[in-house]
């Protein structure tokens, strides 16, 4: 509880609040303007406001304090874990609130989307953790988020077509397409796992 506790007061509010304010804004466009989107202008939508909520969480590794903790008994990832736990409940509203905002008669299909922003959400912790583990910054989120929005620019470029990630909801690939999402989160949340623990030899080191 004391770790808990110590940790909900270095999470990055400043960055997940912008991302969270901001994906909201993206999703409620229509409903603030009286616009009537298209469906696939929705999907759009829906898959900005979850690019910006990862860009959010690129930051939710960073830890000034993280040189001081290495010799800590709580395993590094274990802490990683507890961030993501301790935000975990935090997104699901946010999401929610996302995917309500948006007109329902356009809304693409919730489950299918929300696989999407899960991926994109795991890929960016997985980002972050990767960053922890192969470099000393203690701040590594805007470097990683970065990355991110650059691996956001070229996806849909460089994305085998019969992969069907980024088609839309009428297409009658959206489920194959899906599967592959679904994968895609699996894969990256175990790199994110296998980058938790502390390097010995780093450790050992300091």
């Amino acid at each position: 509880m004391d770790l808990a506790g110590a940790l909900w007061r270095t999470l990055p509010w400043r960055a997940l609040a912008a991302a969270g304010a901001l994906g909201l804004l993206v999703a409620g466009a229509p409903l603030a303007t009286g616009a009537e989107p298209a469906p696939w202008q929705t999907l759009l939508l829906l898959r900005g406001a979850a690019l910006i909520g990862a860009l959010g969480l690129a930051f939710l590794l960073d830890d000034p304090a993280r040189h001081l903790t290495v010799p800590v008994p709580t395993p590094r990832l274990v802490r990683q874990m507890l961030r993501v736990a301790l935000v975990a409940p935090l997104a699901v509203l946010w999401w929610t609130a996302a995917l309500l905002l948006t007109p329902s008669a356009s809304r693409p299909p919730a489950g299918g989307v929300t696989l999407e922003a899960v991926a994109v959400g795991a890929l960016a912790l997985a980002a972050a953790a990767l960053a922890v583990r192969l470099t000393d910054e203690a701040r590594p989120g805007p470097y990683v988020a970065a990355v991110l929005l650059l691996t956001a620019v070229l996806a849909p470029l460089l994305a085998p077509e019969d992969w069907a990630l980024f088609v839309q909801a009428s297409d009658p690939r959206w489920s194959v397409g899906h599967d592959r999402w679904a994968v895609l989160a699996a894969a990256v949340a175990l790199v994110g796992a296998v980058c938790g623990p502390e390097p010995l030899g780093r450790k050992a080191g300091r």
